[in-house]
């Protein structure tokens, strides 16, 4: 599984899981490359295109306002698909590492 670096995949039930189903391995994102996940790519584009300009009175009024935009897009989904190769993207990562002012040596790599 691929997950993002918060905290709760580290939770002592979550390795008391892992250590009882030894089939599943996890692997995690870089720090600071949300970019790379796919979900957070789509709640992105909910938020662009259904969000992020709305004027919300009620949590039914938001509730409607992405119920709307998930029929509206499932109407003729495109699925995300990656276009860049493994190298491409861990070459972003590290100028994104560097941008942000980290040690190379403090990478990690991904498996």
């Amino acid at each position: 599984m691929i997950l993002d670096n918060y905290g709760t995949h580290k939770h002592p039930n979550v390795t008391v899981w892992l250590a009882k189903h030894p089939r599943f391995h996890l692997h995690f994102i870089p720090t600071s490359s949300s970019w790379l996940n796919m979900v957070e790519r789509w709640f992105g584009k909910l938020t662009d295109k259904a969000i992020r300009r709305g004027v919300f009175h009620s949590v039914p009024h938001l509730i409607a306002a992405i119920e709307a935009y998930l029929e509206a897009n499932n109407v003729d989904p495109k699925p995300f698909v990656w276009t860049a190769t493994a190298e491409e993207i861990l070459e972003k990562v590290r100028r994104g590492r560097v941008a942000l002012g980290a040690s190379p040596a403090k990478t990690v790599a991904l498996h």
